[in-house]
């Protein structure tokens, strides 16, 4: 196993093509995309409309050595300011194979 940061966003589903542009720009080579996804946070309950992406999160994760955290934090922190969102920051072991 292989000691790295894993690194959680969920961010406004209109701004998913900024978060995974952000991300392949730093050289993240995978990450994983849950859309639609729910919740409360501090702008209110996030359900969407049904019809449109207004109103969605959607959620990524990947992982990433820890020299690459700040990088990837900086550049999505101003989308989370924008649009709301969180990312979180955690150790993780990845299971080679």
């Amino acid at each position: 196993m292989e000691a790295v940061k894993k690194i959680e966003i969920v961010t406004d589903s209109a701004e998913l093509p900024n978060v995974i542009r952000a991300l392949e720009d730093l050289g993240v080579s995978g990450y994983t995309v849950i859309r639609d996804v729910e919740g409360r946070g501090g702008r209110g309950i996030r359900s969407g409309d049904g019809f449109t992406d207004v109103f969605k999160n959607s959620y990524v994760m990947t992982a990433c050595p820890a020299d690459q955290v700040a990088a990837i934090v900086a550049a999505v922190r101003p989308m989370l300011t924008r649009f709301g969102g969180v990312a979180l920051v955690s150790d993780c072991a990845w299971v080679k194979h």
